[in-house]
């Protein structure tokens, strides 16, 4: 679950991190306001789930409150990256003397987190670690000491940033842990020409674990960018869109990740990863069935389902009886395996839609689907 900027900086105001004064709005007349309230001259910064604001042209200083309002009417409808601004946050500007790069991030392969930080910040971080890794220092933290004073001392110390930053990264690291956080982040982090340390920009990943203790966000603060997705959520499926044209139907996690390599290595790509779990019911068909056939990438689709605990049988009923309610618009590639395997595939030969065809192994189902997708 990532955070809009204006919820991160939020959260850092309530762990003492210190911020520049900001509003947000989707209102230009109200940006006008703001930046009236705020002494004229305000930074407008577009409040998308995104990276590249500034150089796409979602960051601009204005010098008025006149200049404000016609700046926030540019920046609102704006599309960066396929995200749509719907809100911009108004900010005082501060006289920056250096800018530093903080962030801890949860490192899955090791186990425990990674602090990574530089004295070279307000840059893509990616960059300055690609020419010139020396620049930027990592350091794993154990999660049962977590970052002390002295811990924030040697992070500080071996990116080079002044010793004031030590106090920053101690409550950044409460932020993560208290707000069940993967990921929290700032650049830049500043020091302003009267040696004040600000954060002035701060990105926040929740764990999608621990959304029942993130309520206080809403709807705002779970909301997908992608439509499918958010189509898929508002139906609890377990869906990821992927820029593909096979669509991906499977009953457990592993077995859709398999899915998903299988259809890559018969030369197409899979347009999404969807995991319809445990069960098959219908209704569950039929909403992912009308998820996946709403993308217009999607040129076939492929059901790949291993009966365990819901039988294969179940599946087919439940594949039929969505069939009944989906306009089914483009090919469908369904393989049947393990408990009930015959009889499943039994009833789907009695349904016998034109659109329809089965396979009994994975590898032919996904082949099939695959020439489907890239032959038209």
């Amino acid at each position: 679950m990532d955070l809009y900027e204006h919820q991160a900086r939020e959260l850092f105001e309530e762990h003492g991190i210190v911020v520049p004064r900001a509003e947000v709005t989707d209102s230009p007349k109200e940006a006008r306001e703001i930046a009236r309230r705020f002494g004229g001259r305000v930074v407008v910064k577009a409040q998308v789930k995104t990276g590249g604001r500034g150089k796409a042209g979602g960051v601009r200083l204005a010098a008025d409150p006149a200049s404000a309002e016609l700046t926030a009417r540019q920046i609102l409808g704006m599309d960066i990256k396929g995200h749509t601004v719907g809100k911009v946050m108004l900010a005082q500007p501060v006289d920056i003397e250096s800018e530093f790069y903080v962030s801890y991030v949860l490192d899955r392969a090791a186990g425990r987190f990674l602090a990574i930080a530089s004295a070279e910040g307000g840059m893509e971080i990616e960059e300055v670690a690609a020419s010139r890794p020396e620049a930027v220092a990592r350091i794993h933290i154990d999660p049962f000491e977590g970052v002390t004073s002295a811990k924030a001392n040697e992070i500080a110390e071996a990116a080079g940033l002044p010793a004031q930053t030590a106090d920053v990264l101690v409550r950044l690291w409460e932020v993560l842990v208290r707000e069940d956080a993967v990921l929290v982040e700032v650049n830049p982090l500043v020091r302003t020409v009267q040696g004040q340390i600000l954060a002035l920009d701060g990105k926040v990943t929740l764990d999608d674990n621990a959304r029942f203790r993130q309520a206080r966000w809403g709807a705002e603060g779970v909301e997908h960018d992608d439509p499918l997705e958010a189509a898929a959520a508002a139906k609890g499926l377990n869906y990821v869109k992927l820029d593909g044209e096979v669509g991906i139907i499977g009953n457990g996690a592993g077995l859709v990740m398999s899915t998903l390599d299988v259809v890559a290595g018969c030369g197409a790509r899979p347009a999404n990863f969807l995991d319809i779990g445990g069960g098959a019911s219908a209704q569950i068909m039929a909403d992912g069935l009308a998820v996946i056939l709403s993308d217009p990438a999607v040129r076939s689709v492929f059901v790949n389902v291993f009966g365990g605990i819901t039988a294969c049988d179940a599946v087919a009923e439940g594949i039929v009886q969505a069939l009944d309610s989906v306009q089914l618009t483009k090919p469908l590639v369904v393989r049947l395996d393990g408990n009930n395997a015959a009889r499943g595939r039994a009833i789907l030969d009695e349904r016998a839609h034109p659109l329809l065809q089965q396979a009994t192994t994975m590898d032919g189902a996904a082949g099939r689907a695959a020439q489907l997708a890239t032959s038209g």
